[in-house]
């Protein structure tokens, strides 16, 4: 379909071919003169895999530091001069973690077999500055589930223990609240018989008292003579009376702990804590792992099951992840000899033996001249031009004219 910016725009220029021939040939100067450049240094960077390896060690720093920065947030407790305190050992490390890189360009490009040791010993220590990193990344990974399991089954124990323990406690409930029972007998027989004595006891006896007094008046009184038991018996009821209403208060506090001591509620207890306790465990993908590979029930799992396997999944990986990028710098430099090296093969000649050397191979040149002699031209005996110019095409500048000949095809040298 021809549209109409293609109709007014009117045909398309050709192209320049003499800005073609010189791109094309300053594209082929470039390629020489970076293949040279390579030649010479001895060595190529295929900067593609460096750049992503750069890309994977700033990945790794970043998540580093945004992990030390939540950790700190979560364990300085609100304290600033805390939380800046656990930054500056991650900022440390990442500064560390960047040498990576650069070390495995160096352990491939220099010479010095001194320089490339020490590179080397570079690159285990910044990669175990990494493996620190990644490793509490993996940890924190994990902590949560892990934590919720550890929860869950101190709660399960709790229960098993409350469970264990039911009956001995129901027994001392119900010795205790016999105890209450017999005490508050005793105290109401103590009482009663008290308040029998009192009744028993006679009524106080008054007669009248006549007298003088100081001014020498006659009075008279009437004076009441009690019985000195009514005290005693009197302050031992009110002091029943009192026990027995402690006593009353101590006995249905011991009957309600008594009645909260049931077996069936300890044992429903013990059932939700492990039903709790496997759904956090099914949550937690390092104690499936650890079940899958030992073979057991996910809730059977030992702490000692759980960490070894804690240690593969968050290390492995740590130490993976540490020299991945620094591997693929290594491989990213491909090495090969100079002219300098080529030339120092061993295969040195003696300025004196080049007389003889070259005696003889004039001696067989001689005797075998075939090899420099021309063969034989085509059948016809005509030289076709390899770079005659097209009929009414003027010859280009490097182009041979129409006078000049080359070899006729097949002959050699």
């Amino acid at each position: 379909m021809i549209s109409i910016k293609s109709i007014f725009s009117g045909p398309a220029s050709p192209p320049n071919r003499d800005l073609k021939r010189e791109q094309r040939e300053w594209k082929l100067e470039s390629d020489r003169w970076r293949h040279q450049r390579h030649v010479d240094k001895g060595y190529r960077i295929k900067w593609g895999y460096v750049g992503i390896a750069y890309l994977v060690e700033f990945m790794v720093i970043g998540a580093s530091l945004w992990g030390a920065w939540l950790f700190a947030g979560v364990y300085s407790d609100g304290d600033w001069h805390a939380f800046y305190f656990m930054l500056l050992a991650p900022m440390v490390y990442a500064a560390v973690e960047l040498c990576r890189v650069p070390l495995g360009i160096l352990a491939r490009t220099q010479r010095s077999y001194f320089v490339r040791a020490l590179a080397v010993i570079g690159i285990i220590f910044a990669a175990g500055v990494t493996t620190k990193s990644v490793s509490q990344l993996g940890e924190m990974m994990f902590h949560p589930r892990l934590m919720e399991a550890a929860r869950t089954k101190t709660a399960l124990k709790d229960a098993q223990a409350d469970r264990a323990t039911i009956g001995d406690r129901i027994k001392a409930a119900d010795e205790r609240v016999a105890q209450y029972t017999a005490e508050l007998d005793q105290i109401e027989k103590r009482s009663a018989d008290n308040a029998q004595q009192l009744a028993g006891l006679p009524a106080q006896r008054c007669e009248r008292v006549f007298g003088t007094n100081s001014k020498g008046r006659k009075y008279q009184n009437l004076k009441c003579v009690a019985d000195p038991r009514v005290a005693a018996l009197s302050q031992g009821v009110a002091k029943a009376s009192a026990d027995r209403a402690s006593m009353i208060k101590d006995l249905e506090e011991a009957r309600k702990a008594r009645a909260a001591l049931d077996p069936g509620a300890a044992d429903r207890r013990v059932a939700d804590a492990e039903q709790g306790y496997r759904n956090a465990v099914n949550r937690s993908q390092l104690h499936s792992f650890t079940a899958m590979v030992y073979g057991v029930d996910p809730i059977d799992v030992t702490e000692s099951q759980v960490h070894a396997f804690l240690r593969i999944f968050v290390f492995l990986p740590a130490i993976c992840a540490a020299f991945a990028s620094t591997i693929l710098a290594l491989c990213a430099v491909s090495t090969r000899r100079t002219f300098m090296d080529e030339d120092d093969l061993g295969a040195a000649v003696n300025p004196e033996a080049a007389p003889y050397m070259l005696d003889a191979i004039a001696d067989a040149l001689r005797s075998h001249p075939e090899p420099i002699l021309p063969r034989a031209a085509n059948a016809s005996g005509a030289v076709i031009p390899m770079n005659r110019p097209a009929q009414g095409q003027q010859a280009l500048p490097n182009q041979t004219l129409p006078g000049q000949t080359l070899p006729a095809a097949g002959a050699g040298a």
